[in-house]
């Protein structure tokens, strides 16, 4: 465990997030290594946003360890890009304006005014990248969903963050603008190698674009008890090794693909199967457990 502590980007041990004295998080224990896509997954409730937020710096912790490179997560900086489901862009400013604004508020005047012909390079080039050249003068209204979740992207990328954060980023789109976001998040994570931390309900999008995937749960049990005055949260029920890269939308269309879905539905979303939170089914290599007393009593 001091192995993954002092090697993970990412690295949480004992954490709990209470708003009031309602638990949402319940002692979360997870290490990231370099270069993974983590998809977090769970019922309506468990508190993958607030997991989300956690990372990102909006929120602290009510307790528990939460290191980024070592050291303590702070408040939101330019390490963290961010990507929601609503669309972050100025509707005043064009496909570059917006992706200037990232530079223009994280430079001064001087500097901004100096370097400005090598900034608007520089987002010319994201925004190639993005395959937004033709459109790069148009405004957010004049574009159609994909594109303005690829602007998005955008104006992350520049910022060159070590994590890039996503919840629901493709939710509001229609099913084939979202499976063709889906692969060129594959084709953006392979370029640029950074690591990504992606919130969906969808199960299907989390186990095609994960290289790892996380089901964060309410339905568990353990030595606490099962009565109703049991002030019991989340916990990360399951973790899975996914292979580093999807080829091809075809592997959706697998047995493989498909029972792997069934099985996280069961394990993680079903009211009705409350495994012990001993024996959750954390395959990744970088799983581990600091399970208290109270939660697992020794035999």
């Amino acid at each position: 465990m001091n192995n993954l502590k002092n090697t993970s980007i990412l690295y949480l041990e004992d954490v709990f997030k209470l708003y009031g004295t309602k638990v949402i998080l319940d002692d979360i224990d997870l290490a990231v290594g370099e270069k993974e896509i983590v998809t977090v997954v769970g019922p309506s409730g468990c508190g993958k946003s607030t997991l989300l937020r956690l990372i990102l710096g909006q929120e602290a912790p009510t307790s528990g360890t939460l290191l980024l490179n070592g050291k303590p997560i702070g408040l939101p900086d330019s390490t963290r890009g961010i990507v929601y489901q609503k669309y972050s862009l100025f509707p005043n400013r064009t496909v570059l304006g917006n992706v200037l604004e990232g530079s223009r508020l994280s430079l001064g005047f001087y500097e901004r005014h100096h370097r400005k012909k090598e900034l608007i390079d520089e987002a010319i080039h994201y925004i190639e990248k993005v395959k937004l050249e033709k459109h790069m003068h148009k405004y957010p209204h004049e574009l159609s969903g994909g594109m303005r979740q690829r602007v998005a992207i955008a104006q992350s990328l520049i910022m060159k963050p070590k994590f890039l954060l996503m919840d629901e980023p493709f939710g509001a789109l229609d099913p084939g603008t979202r499976e063709s976001m889906q692969i060129f998040l594959l084709e953006v994570w392979e370029e640029y190698g950074m690591n990504i931390f992606f919130v969906t309900h969808d199960l299907e999008e989390a186990v095609f674009v994960g290289t790892r995937i996380l089901v964060l749960s309410q339905y568990y049990t353990d030595d606490r008890g099962n009565g109703g005055d049991i002030n019991r949260g989340s916990k990360i029920v399951c973790d899975y090794c996914l292979p580093a890269m999807a080829t091809s939308t075809k592997v959706k269309e697998t047995a493989e693909f498909g029972e792997l879905i069934q099985q996280i539905r069961h394990e993680g979303f079903d009211p009705e199967y409350t495994q012990h939170a001993k024996n959750f089914n954390l395959k990744h290599p970088h799983s581990f457990q600091t399970l208290g007393e109270e939660i697992c009593q020794p035999q």
